[in-house]
């Protein structure tokens, strides 16, 4: 045989060789991940069986799933829907603090009045907050109630309250705790800027449900500092009976601005029941301490505090 005889056939051969090499390869590659595939799915079936006969610990990995969806949906959408807010309306400052309750429609008008009545404020500042609930509530889905009702038990409608603790403005938003959120309205001061701090509360509030899994009333224990399994100092009850309230004004309802929101009158109005007496006891200014202040006081709290708020 000549040497280019052997030459092809040494490459033959080698070819040969390698062909064999990368079968093998690929046959054993192909076995390992089948058996990876096997393991993977025996773990999924045994990880379903567990979850299967143990509702309460699948229903706490759904509600923590879900919650943590929620958060990273409003940690990218709430700074793009701040932004787009401040763009609009930079401050209040820049703009009108106040409204004429004759241009709003009927439900924001009956409930920018009872307000005023409630409260003892002007109904004209009163309605551009009103307005703005109704405006922001249907960007970020929260009914505009609920917003009003927190702004009513956090700071009777007073923007420059400030608790023990440095919670600030209409909606109490611990400013240091969330001072990267006043940046589109202009810095920490916009805290004290009615329609800013609306703004900034409405979206912490929203985090706080989120981080609740959804639900309100816990969302409320969160955001006035409390963890879910914690006293709220009737913090909740009073957010939730106030926004039964402002619900039923805004269907046209009569309610007495006097109508008390003492702890025995807040399942009543969370169950839609009829509006107490017109001759009920007027809501006396919150004393001091207040709930936030209270549950600040217990370590565990404050933690939870910084994380919620």
């Amino acid at each position: 045989m000549t040497t280019q005889g052997v030459m092809r056939h040494a490459l033959t051969t080698g070819r040969e060789s390698v062909a064999v090499f990368l079968a093998d390869v690929g046959h054993g590659l192909l076995d390992v991940s089948h058996n990876m595939l096997a393991m993977v799915g025996l773990a999924v079936v045994a990880a379903a069986l567990f979850l299967t006969g143990q509702p309460e610990l699948r229903d706490t990995m759904e509600a923590q799933a879900w919650g943590w969806l929620q958060a990273r949906h409003l940690a990218r959408s709430g700074g793009e829907d701040l932004a787009a807010l401040a763009e609009e309306e930079p401050t209040a400052a820049g703009g009108a603090t106040a409204a004429d309750p004759a241009e709003l429609t009927r439900s924001q008008a009956a409930v920018a009045h009872w307000i005023a009545r409630r409260y003892h404020v002007a109904p004209e500042p009163i309605a551009r907050l009103v307005q703005e609930s109704w405006t922001v509530g249907q960007r970020t889905g929260l009914e505009p109630t609920l917003i009003l009702a927190v702004m009513a038990v956090e700071s009777s409608f007073n923007p420059f309250a400030q608790s023990a603790v440095g919670a600030q403005g209409l909606m109490q938003v611990m400013t240091k705790v969330h001072n990267d959120k006043y940046e589109a309205f202009g810095g920490r001061l916009a805290a004290f800027d009615p329609v800013s701090n609306l703004r900034v509360g409405v979206l912490v509030l929203k985090e706080c449900i989120a981080k609740a899994g959804g639900g309100l009333e816990a969302g409320l224990h969160y955001y006035v500092g409390a963890g879910t399994n914690e006293e709220d100092g009737g913090y909740a009850s009073k957010v939730l009976a106030e926004h039964e309230f402002l619900k039923r004004v805004a269907a046209g309802q009569t309610v007495s601005p006097t109508v008390s929101l003492l702890a025995n009158a807040a399942p009543a109005a969370v169950h839609g029941a009829a509006a107490p007496a017109a001759s009920a006891v007027a809501p006396a200014p919150e004393e001091k301490p207040t709930a936030r202040d209270l549950v600040a006081e217990k370590p565990a709290a404050r933690e939870q505090l910084a994380l919620a708020r």
